[in-house]
């Protein structure tokens, strides 16, 4: 195992009518901002349950912000919070929600004269304006690290940024509201989650034994709940599972002491920037053709992969961890997620040398656990996708 460091201050504090106690947790007198996306919140009871909460607080909003949070839209929201003097972020959303928030968090500090310089030059944020989170869509785990994705339409860019001032201060998790969710964002919400579980496990042998049972577990416990709460979302003990296991995934635990990819996330950011594909289902294009293409570097984990998650216990080592892909797939599958660019797009082609001469220009010459993926392997990688 690798030398490691763990630390992570956000507060948790989970389960049904926890939204109640918001007033507890924000600053006496803060002049909060509360942002949201497209305004289901208003649907399903959320809102007024936050704005009950703080009835005693000055409190503006802001809502719509898109799936993929657009810069220029945040740009409106940064100007709200210097208009009106604003001091605490509350995101009231899923990850796309959250990722705005921490990027305002950022912004709101940030000292250079354009903000998307945190994005393009990958700005470390050291210290952020301090926000909380009410989550309601389980799936980047957002809500629990100190990441996120910021996406630019207008010149086809999506860039993440990071720092520990970009930890949530807290956030609060009630699986009650999964029973809202539609069931595409249900899927997406399981595959990412299975997703970034695999960027931190599809490596190579380390032994990291708690940590790759870690990783299992939560893989395990995603494709137990998935039928489950995708025929009743008003389960609550699987919407229990289901959103814990999608914070788990992706709150620094897992990763710490064991190499990690990122391969797939960095081409699929692309394909949502090309085409505005779900970002759940760019990682289910390309996940599969990376480990294709990748297999003599993951066959050792592919194959424990199989036995451990998928009960697949025949076979050598090869054979197993084909079988593991194959399993991956047909999982995604029934999630009802297709698994290739052509099934999504009538434009694909040229969609490779087009990521390719990006990455290049961009100097992104080794991504990868051992930075073996090259620009040329990526155009591979995509094509396989198609």
């Amino acid at each position: 195992m690798n030398n490691f460091d763990f630390k992570n201050p956000t507060k948790i504090i989970f389960g049904k009518d926890q939204i109640a106690k918001l007033s507890e947790e924000i600053p006496t007198g803060a002049n909060v901002l509360m942002l949201y996306g497209g305004g289901s919140i208003k649907k399903n009871g959320i809102y007024e349950q936050v704005k009950t909460a703080l009835k005693e607080f000055k409190v503006e909003e802001f809502g719509g912000i898109p799936p993929n949070p657009e810069y220029d839209v945040l740009m409106d929201a940064l100007q709200i919070i210097k208009d009106k003097n604003i001091n605490f972020l509350l995101a009231v959303g899923g990850g796309s929600v959250i990722d705005g928030t921490k990027f305002l968090s950022s912004a709101a500090l940030f000292e250079g004269e354009e903000p998307w310089d945190i994005l393009a030059n990958h700005i470390r944020t050291e210290v952020g304006m301090p926000f909380g989170t009410v989550l309601t869509l389980p799936a980047t785990g957002s809500e629990m690290n100190s990441g996120a994705v910021v996406t630019r339409a207008s010149r086809k860019q999506k860039f993440g940024m990071g720092g520990p001032g970009l930890f949530p201060q807290f956030s609060i998790l009630d699986p009650s509201v999964v029973s809202s969710i539609p069931q595409r964002q249900l899927a997406n919400g399981i595959t990412d989650a299975f997703t970034h579980v695999l960027e931190q496990y599809l490596t190579y042998p380390i032994d990291a034994a708690l940590q790759d049972r870690f990783a299992e577990s939560i893989m395990q416990t995603l494709i137990e709940v998935a039928p489950k709460i995708i025929a009743d979302p008003s389960d609550y003990k699987s919407a229990s599972n289901f959103m814990w296991s999608c914070t788990m995934a992706l709150n620094g635990l897992i990763q710490k002491g064991v190499p990690t990819d990122w391969a797939v996330h960095a081409i699929g950011h692309e394909l949502t920037a090309m085409y505005g594909i779900d970002h759940a289902r760019t990682l289910a294009i390309i996940a599969p053709s990376h480990y294709r293409k990748n297999f003599d570097d993951k066959k050792e984990k592919l194959a424990q992969l199989a036995q451990r998650v998928f009960g697949i216990t025949t076979g050598n080592t090869e054979e197993k961890a084909n079988k593991a892909i194959e399993a991956m797939e047909n999982f995604f599958h029934s999630l009802d997620i297709k698994t290739k660019l052509s099934e999504y797009t009538k434009d694909y082609k040229g969609t490779a040398e087009t990521i390719e001469k990006t990455f290049s220009e961009r100097g992104w010459n080794g991504l990868g656990e051992k930075q073996k993926v090259t620009p040329a392997l990526v155009k591979e990688i995509v094509e396989m996708a198609y």
